[in-house]
């Protein structure tokens, strides 16, 4: 008699943090055939009491230390304060568990090296949550940009603006030793994930870049206007930064990352390609599930515009945890450890560089 072939050994997940992040992590585990939540880590009391009943795990902690410590843990997935990403998923590495890890990989790119080699002398998948490059309009950017082209490309332009969208004081996004930095560190490693996985992983070589935080610290922005911030000396980041990058193929790009602004912007994401034979953009005003796409050619002597029919269906989050549990399964971990959200970590350590010296910066 042939036996039929067992099913995997279920993967078992410790999350530790339980906020808006954590939470939407752990929906995405329980969702995936044979992933088990089995323990959360949280200061929050209430917190930890809410989702221990919804998700039925018995298992929860004030501190990560006791996650880590689990012998029968095979996953930890970090959504904290930035400035526990490297503390956590050391520990984790070391203790021989896989790592998935909140944006930004670290809050400085010391840190992000860290722990790139714990996960390679360990070798543990470390991955990033860099879930806007799953959209749909992306995914046919990318595929358009591979199967047809718009030739080189020599210039782009990558921002996220907000008119209003500082978060609130009494989070840790506007605290520089938590959060490590404001608007570039909170919004720009998804906008600067999406360019360069479009335009093919070319290296950033060298930054120029300047660094605002005046409405922040005028009262204005504030993401929930009952919130006040002048006077209260709780605002500690930027709300702007805008920068210059130089890239090895000789292409550069022009970033801008802005929380506030007395401007026409609300919620308003934009990439646009510039090459030899066409260009492309990408604009999604208030995470705008369709009509987000251009592309500009030139045929027949005349200029011609596309606009692709594509619709954003949603759930990206899911996405890229559903490929981090295939990676952890599959046995392969090579190219996994972390390596390409390392670079994304060390354009914007360079970019708070740059802006602190008043020079540029090489990488």
């Amino acid at each position: 008699m042939i036996s039929s072939p067992q099913p995997p050994a279920p993967l078992r997940v410790g999350i530790v943090g339980t906020g808006y992040a954590g939470t939407t992590a752990g929906e995405a585990y329980r969702a995936i055939p044979g992933v088990e939540v089995v323990a959360v880590a949280g200061k929050e009391a209430d917190r930890l009491a809410a989702l221990s009943a919804a998700w039925g795990v018995e298992d929860v902690y004030p501190d990560w230390e006791s996650i880590v410590a689990r012998d029968d843990i095979d996953v930890v997935s970090v959504a904290t304060p930035n400035a526990l990403h490297d503390v956590i998923s050391i520990a984790a590495l070391r203790s021989g568990k896989h790592v998935f890890c909140e944006k930004p990989l670290a809050i400085t790119a010391a840190a992000a090296r860290a722990m790139v080699a714990a996960a390679t002398e360990n070798d543990r998948v470390l991955e990033v949550a860099f879930n806007h490059r799953r959209r749909a309009d992306v995914q046919w950017a990318h595929r358009y940009l591979e199967e047809t082209g718009v030739g080189p490309i020599y210039h782009a332009r990558a921002s996220w603006k907000r008119r209003s969208g500082i978060p609130g004081l009494t989070s840790w996004f506007t605290s520089r030793d938590l959060a490590g930095g404001g608007a570039l560190i909170d919004l720009g490693p998804h906008v600067i994930d999406s360019l360069l996985y479009l335009i093919g992983e070319p290296r950033v070589v060298a930054v120029s870049a300047v660094a605002h935080g005046e409405l922040g610290r005028a009262g204005y922005g504030a993401m929930d206007n009952r919130e006040q911030m002048a006077g209260s000396g709780r605002f500690e980041v930027e709300d702007l930064v805008s920068a210059l990058l130089r890239l090895e193929n000789g292409a550069s790009v022009a970033l801008e990352i802005s929380w506030a602004g007395h401007t026409a912007d609300d919620e308003d994401i934009s990439i646009e390609l510039l090459g030899i034979d066409g260009g492309l953009r990408l604009f999604v005003p208030r995470y705008k599930p369709q009509d987000t796409l251009w592309v500009y050619r030139h045929e027949a002597g005349a200029p011609v515009t596309l606009r692709p029919d594509v619709t954003v269906a949603g759930g990206e989050h899911s996405l890229v945890i559903t490929e981090f549990v295939d990676v952890v399964r599959s046995g392969d971990w090579t190219g996994h450890h972390g390596e390409f959200a390392l670079h994304r970590t060390e354009i914007i350590d360079a970019c708070y560089r740059s802006a602190a010296e008043g020079k540029e910066v090489t990488l």
